[in-house]
């Protein structure tokens, strides 16, 4: 059961977060929980969002436009390690208030609030008719690397805004898919060495733990693969519908606290 639950929630994932540009670990993540400790799901969430932006972008770099992959991508390397270390100086910050649903308490950080608030007029945004036709120049992408790798590094959710900006860029629905993932690409791989030594000596994998991600990895390639194969029969007016769907659906679950 624990195989075919992650099995499946991986191939979903990552077939609906293709179009998108983000998700994959926030829908991840909730099944990783499950089965692992909170610091090898979490560890694990990111071995199989890192590996499958891989993959993904092996698939589909030649659709990228790399002029905004350079401008945008590039400072939110930085931008991404600030905002992790500025999370580290800060500690465990408690929630703004909290409530219990069957048992369990919930409530959102401060950031997590200030995030889903965001994510929801965002998304909000997305369906109105005058906020569709605005267009970003190209002189902003630096500026939207900066903000949305910070914010990126200080609550782990960049990809959404990221998306939303981008989808301000003029790319075509290929474009805007294949770019966004290999900006992540670059987020991942430069977060990795400070997100392995803040884990060191407290989380181990057994050898189920590997079973499971390898697990996750391959049916996150396979739902990118599939997703890869449809690209020309998807349009930018779906692209934007599912990305404001999901800010609005992530959004509103950070603010309620459900998400941190």
């Amino acid at each position: 059961m624990d195989f075919a639950l992650v099995i499946l929630a991986s191939v979903f994932a990552s077939l609906l977060t293709l179009y998108s540009g983000f998700g994959l670990g926030t829908l991840l993540l909730p099944v990783f929980v499950l089965f692992f400790p909170a610091p090898i799901a979490v560890a694990a969430t990111a071995a199989v969002h890192l590996l499958n932006n891989l993959f993904k972008g092996g698939l589909m770099w030649r659709g990228a436009d790399w002029g905004v992959v350079l401008r945008f991508g590039l400072p939110a390397i930085p931008a991404a390690l600030a905002g992790a270390w500025v999370l580290g100086q800060l500690g465990d910050t408690g929630p703004v208030f909290e409530w219990r649903m069957a048992g369990q308490t919930f409530g959102p950080t401060p950031a997590g609030l200030v995030i889903g608030v965001l994510m929801i007029v965002f998304a909000l945004l997305e369906w109105q008719d005058w906020f569709r036709k605005l267009a970003a120049p190209r002189r902003f992408l630096p500026l939207g690397g900066l903000v949305t790798g910070f914010l990126g590094g200080l609550t782990g959710h960049q990809g959404a805004l990221r998306s939303a900006f981008l989808l301000k860029t003029g790319l075509d629905a290929k474009a805007f898919i294949a770019t966004g993932v290999l900006i992540a690409v670059l987020v991942d791989v430069s977060r990795l060495p400070v997100y392995a030594a803040s884990m060191a000596g407290d989380a181990a994998f057994t050898g189920r733990d590997m079973a499971l991600v390898g697990a996750a990895t391959l049916a996150a390639f396979a739902g990118a693969w599939v997703g890869a194969r449809t690209l020309d029969k998807i349009t930018l007016g779906f692209v934007r519908h599912v990305v404001a769907v999901l800010m609005l659906a992530i959004g509103a679950a950070m603010v309620a606290g459900l998400i941190r």
